[in-house]
């Protein structure tokens, strides 16, 4: 009688188990140790090992020469664990033994010793399906056993299981096994069987069986079984349900160009054709992200935009379960991508009524925005660079005395503000002074001063090079007068602790007069501060103090 490659291939000892390591190695461990307990949990996908660590365990656990992990396979023990008439290892399916009685029986049997090896071990697979009376039968069972026995139980669904039996078991999760693990282990099969296959199936089947080794293996099973000689890429589209490349990409085009007619056309005829529409979602899914990966680790180019296909990616990964359990699989294909298209056009001709709207404010910012460029075009023009002690002592200076009168209202209308300079970001003369603005956020605003901090001090010295060309073209975008200063965040947040500190004890900064500076190489020297505003200033030493974020 034919054996299925499934059962063939399933591994008798711990070296042979795929994808595990970390289960494998605490297990083998504990034995070496002796520090086995009375009941395990392993949970995880279907086809990933549960079943089969835990028969290799029962085995490896009843084993009279296990010191170093492994199974002798020579000892009375080992030969008996192996047979098809050991009674000292039991494999239950709760699916279909779930009630009270069984687990009665299951509790009256326990009591009887092993009839040959150290160990009795029940091993109950999918553990997850016993009744809420089952689980309480075998509560006490568990949580108390005879010395000789030993529990393991087997999950795809541990949400199901009680908390009461899973603080009592030592809970082991199995993870999905990966797409590299899989085409080696299927190579292995190919080569062991001598199947000849096209190289690109392997990774096929291995995407298809969504890290179940032994969906994997079954499915190598049935290509072999129907292909005539060779397995061939069109072998696997065929027997899944699934289309060719050249269709997927047709499909993607229709989807992303937004036609609705071809994209219905599609589906019908997949639908048609007997393909699996599940099947060609998820196909969509592995080739959209194939696109995005060669995009971002390869550079390669894109054929659709990147928000584009990461929206949908989200999207369908959220709807897919939904499609699987629907009635009609072919309807709610349909009625996902009818909204998803109809959300998009939506989106479009909002973005494009958007940026008629913006076209017509455009002109009316076209005026003012040449006038800036002319007043930064006679910038440009000037030397303004200033000695590197003598700004950061202004900056701080011109800190403390913003801090000094700063307001609330103030930095609000400095906000609003502030946005104008995303009118300039693109524009050939001042975009670069805008980008360097933009790039800080401001801390601290009065009717005379502001101050800009930045995360990194080579920006603040870079700025230093412009500063006065910075500071009038804010101005002019603006239409205000005031004062900046550029500082680092950290910087900041050293002055706000000197200003907290001093409003605590009822003190604040002391108004500073701000130096005169030299600019340029020919030593002009420029008073930034005229004599009349400093008398105003000096007056006016008290203000409506913010509360300095």
């Amino acid at each position: 009688m034919y054996q299925a490659l499934y059962r063939k291939y399933r591994p008798q000892a711990f070296e042979n188990v795929v994808g595990q390591k970390m289960v494998v190695n605490t297990l083998k461990n504990a034995v070496i140790h002796n520090h086995i307990n009375h009941a395990y949990l392993f949970s995880g996908p279907r086809g990933t090992g549960k079943t089969t660590i835990a028969k290799i365990f029962a085995r490896l656990i009843n084993c009279t020469d296990c010191s170093l992990g492994n199974a002798c396979g020579k000892c009375e023990n080992c030969n008996y664990s192996f047979s098809k008439e050991c009674m000292d290892i039991i494999e239950i399916d709760a699916a279909s033994n779930n009630g009270v009685d069984e687990i009665r029986e299951l509790r009256n049997k326990v009591n009887v010793l092993p009839t040959q090896l150290k160990y009795k071990v029940y091993i109950i697979d999918e553990v997850h399906m016993l009744s809420i009376g089952a689980f309480n039968a075998l509560l006490k069972t568990i949580e108390e056993p005879p010395q000789h026995v030993i529990f393991i139980l087997a999950t795809t669904d541990p949400q199901k299981i009680p908390s009461t039996i899973i603080s009592r078991c030592q809970w082991y999760s199995f993870k999905k096994i990966s797409e590299a693990d899989i085409v080696t282990c299927l190579e292995n099969i190919v080569r062991l069987e001598n199947i000849k296959v096209d190289s690109s199936v392997l990774l096929k089947i291995a995407q298809a069986s969504d890290g179940g080794l032994r969906d994997a293996i079954g499915l190598l099973d049935k290509l072999w079984t129907y292909s005539n000689d060779k397995i061939t890429i069109t072998d696997f589209y065929e027997l899944n349900g699934q289309i060719d490349e050249e269709n997927l990409k047709k499909f993607e085009e229709f989807i992303f160009s937004y036609n609705i007619k071809e994209t219905f056309l599609s589906v019908e005829k997949f639908y048609n054709d007997g393909k699996n529409l599940v099947q060609i979602l998820k196909q969509l899914i592995i080739h959209i992200k194939d696109e995005l990966f060669d995009y971002y680790m390869k550079n390669l180019p894109l054929l659709y935009e990147e928000n584009k296909l990461v929206d949908f990616l989200n999207f369908l990964n959220d709807k897919l379960v939904e499609i699987k359990k629907a009635d009609d699989v072919k309807l709610s294909t349909e009625i996902f991508l009818l909204h998803y298209i109809k959300q998009q056009n939506e989106n479009m001709n909002l973005f494009l009524n958007e940026k008629k709207s913006l076209k017509n404010e455009n002109s009316e910012k076209n005026v003012e925005i040449k006038k800036v460029d002319n007043r930064i075009n006679a910038l440009n023009k000037k030397n303004d660079s200033i000695n590197s002690i003598e700004y950061k002592k202004l900056m701080i200076i011109r800190t403390k005395n913003t801090m000094i009168k700063a307001t609330k209202k103030d930095l609000a209308k400095e906000n609003e503000n502030f946005l104008k300079l995303n009118n300039y970001i693109f524009d050939q003369n001042c975009g670069y002074l805008a980008c360097e603005i933009l790039d800080g956020k401001i801390r601290a605003s009065s009717e005379e001063n502001i101050v800009i901090s930045y995360e990194y001090e080579s920006m603040i010295e870079k700025m230093s090079d412009h500063f006065f060309k910075l500071n009038e073209f804010y101005n002019d975008v603006t239409s205000s007068s005031k004062k900046i200063a550029f500082i680092t965040s950290t910087c900041w947040e050293d002055l706000k602790k000197q200003y907290i500190n001093l409003k605590q004890q009822g003190e604040q900064f002391e108004y500073q007069v701000e130096p005169i500076l030299n600019i340029g190489s020919n030593n002009d020297k420029i008073n930034i501060e005229s004599e009349d505003n400093l008398i105003t200033k000096t007056v006016e030493m008290f203000g409506d103090l913010v509360e300095i974020e």
